[in-house]
């Protein structure tokens, strides 16, 4: 008789029946001192300190300009609008992002495949990589809403089954991205300290927190003891700057009330070594194109 597959022991535990603080158990930046990759060692340091990085120009402003031209032709495609890749916002039923993004266009797709990018991210995840998941967030002026604050870990580890903290985003600006309209803010060092959120996670929890996130969001007494304790970073720059960030940082971002849209593509990279199991904490893994499952990328 064959024993059933041991379930692998949850180092993160969430979604219980109140809010843990639990340290960080995993590496910040994987890879070995000295690996060669685009990142110079002190950007690495800063990066294992802060759980971010930026990057001034990380895209030319030629590639700006055809990123953005797809970008438009994305959002204005009424077959883009109709997947249930696009997300629109609650209010005023213009599409808020496009996940999977890399896998509908051709000029994304080469984007997420770029030497500069993924070269980083190998660097700091010390492995070959691959997209965990992509996607543009688009936030037109007037009144396009912000993401509240959260630890991306904390969901990929409940509802996608990521075992470890070993994935990195990198948030790219397609317009500049003021503290007025709508950019990203990021709690400094608080990616070192795992928040288990309290509540259990709904059934197809995801058709909701796309919109407007509910279960997995810190309680404000948390996120005040982390903000007061590390302080808020709030990231501006022209189009084609870059910011990379820890799965475990806390981050969030505010409404868009001014004229100016602020769009950025976000690309997630995860360690091929850190594949996904069952969901640590909700019934069932959420569709492939918001946590691609590598056996499926083929």
């Amino acid at each position: 008789m064959t024993s059933a597959p041991t379930r692998p022991v949850d180092l993160y535990p969430t979604r219980g029946s109140r809010e843990e603080l639990i340290g960080r158990k995993d590496p910040v930046v994987w890879s070995e001192p000295g690996t060669p990759g685009p990142f110079w060692a002190r950007e690495l340091e800063e990066y294992d300190r802060d759980g971010f990085l930026t990057v001034e120009e990380l895209v030319t402003p030629d590639e700006v300009d055809e990123l953005r031209a797809e970008l438009d032709r994305l959002v204005a495609d009424p077959v883009v609008r109709a997947d249930e890749r696009a997300i629109v916002e609650p209010r005023s039923q213009e599409i808020r992002s496009v996940f999977e993004v890399h896998r509908i266009s051709e000029v994304f797709r080469r984007l997420a495949e770029d030497p500069r990018i993924v070269g980083r991210a190998r660097q700091i995840l010390g492995s070959d990589v691959y997209v965990h998941q992509s996607r543009v967030n688009v936030k037109p002026g007037f009144g396009a809403s912000g993401f509240y604050w959260h630890s991306d870990f904390e969901t990929w580890h409940a509802e996608d089954g990521l075992p470890r903290m070993r994935t990195v985003s990198v948030s790219i600006a397609l317009t500049p991205n003021h503290t007025t309209n709508g950019s990203l803010m990021i709690m400094p060092g608080s990616h070192r300290t795992f928040l288990g959120c309290a509540g259990e996670t709904p059934k197809d929890n995801y058709k909701q927190s796309l919109r407007m996130q509910d279960a997995g969001t810190p309680s404000h007494e948390a996120l005040t003891t982390f903000a007061d304790a590390c302080g808020i970073r709030h990231f501006t720059g022209p189009a084609g700057s870059a910011t990379w960030f820890d799965c475990n940082a806390l981050h969030g971002s505010g409404d868009n009330i001014t004229p100016y849209p602020r769009s950025n593509v976000f690309l997630v990279f995860n360690s091929v070594e850190n594949l996904p199991e069952a969901p640590f904490a909700a019934p069932v893994r959420r569709p492939s194109f918001i946590a691609a499952r590598p056996e499926e990328l083929a």
